[in-house]
């Protein structure tokens, strides 16, 4: 059973840090030659819980990696974070990249490959075991680590969800 609380964050009130995660240049071929321009996919984040990514093309890199903080900012998630870690284990899925992250103890770090690495930095987890499988495309990877921090729930979230009290969530 998966459960899909997403929370969507206005980007206004907030001060955004912003990582470029890749640059690739893309080719369109048409009857004139080919016409080069650049995709640009950028994490953005707060770095207390707050995340999101975005995709910009264009002709100039400047330019991708400008639209694709535009759309970032466009896209931003709350994640619960417990003491610079994450609640519990998640694994998720996107496309032919797989993902799979654990809370750690204290002084671990952040321990993910780079596309993976951005996202957690980005939101502020300090302590997180993490290994990507599967496909090792950075847009995969970038939105099946999202689509993993948005999936996850604190103990909160579950006492709000069965409408019970936070003391019986650890009881039951």
């Amino acid at each position: 059973m998966v459960f899909k609380t997403v929370r969507r964050v206005k980007a206004t009130e907030l001060e955004l840090k912003d990582r470029l995660v890749a640059v690739k240049r893309v080719t369109k071929v048409t009857k004139g030659g080919r016409h080069f321009s650049f995709a640009a996919i950028v994490v953005v984040g707060d770095e207390n819980g707050t995340v999101g990514f975005g995709l910009g093309k264009a002709n100039e890199v400047t330019d991708a990696i400008t639209k694709g903080t535009q759309d970032a900012k466009k896209n931003l998630i709350k994640v619960p974070i417990i003491n610079g870690t994450i609640p519990h284990a998640q694994e998720a899925k996107y496309g032919g990249a797989r993902v799979l992250i654990k809370p750690a103890a204290s002084g671990t770090g952040v321990i993910a490959g780079g596309a993976m690495r951005a996202v957690l930095e980005s939101v502020g987890i300090k302590n997180v075991l993490a290994k990507s499988k599967g496909s090792s495309n950075p847009h995969n990877v970038v939105k099946a680590t999202i689509r993993a921090l948005e999936q996850l729930r604190d103990a909160y979230m579950v006492a709000q969800d069965r409408n019970i009290p936070l003391e019986k969530v650890f009881k039951g």
